[in-house]
């Protein structure tokens, strides 16, 4: 399934208010739309919001759309740290999805740049994620 994601997702509200998202939409081109594919993904249909309006688009499309976590999940997996960075304070601000996240950020261990992700998992988690990792932590999926 085609869905829209990555720093454009971001900008869009989580319709359940748990995560606070990005707020720089008038900054991005809305004319090119940044569309991903679930199929084949390490996490399939997870954190897509089906037939979403995207207001900032001309003619606000409906759209598959990821939530703030898929969003920023996309973004890691791909690379894209400057863009992520912010994710626990800015863009998720919601400890209680922090086992959640944890969780499927996990599911990246198989990827080329899994070094890269566990250091920006570090910095932005700091004991929290290596307690995770460790397994010594009290937090369940």
């Amino acid at each position: 399934m085609q869905y829209l994601s990555l720093t454009q997702a971001l900008n869009i509200r989580d319709s359940n208010d748990l995560t606070d998202g990005d707020w720089h939409w008038g900054a991005l081109d809305w004319t090119h739309l940044t569309l991903l594919e679930s199929e084949g993904s390490l996490w399939g249909d997870y954190g897509i919001r089906r037939d979403q309006v995207v207001p900032h688009a001309p003619g606000r499309p409906r759209l598959n759309v990821a939530n703030h976590i898929r969003a920023l999940l996309d973004m890691l997996s791909l690379g894209q740290f400057p863009q992520a960075n912010g994710m626990r304070d800015d863009f998720i601000d919601n400890e209680s999805l922090n086992p959640e996240i944890f969780y499927h950020v996990s599911k990246m261990r198989s990827l080329k740049n899994w070094p890269q992700i566990d250091a920006f998992m570090q910095q932005e988690y700091l004991g929290e994620w290596r307690r995770y990792k460790d397994g010594t932590a009290s937090i369940d999926a």
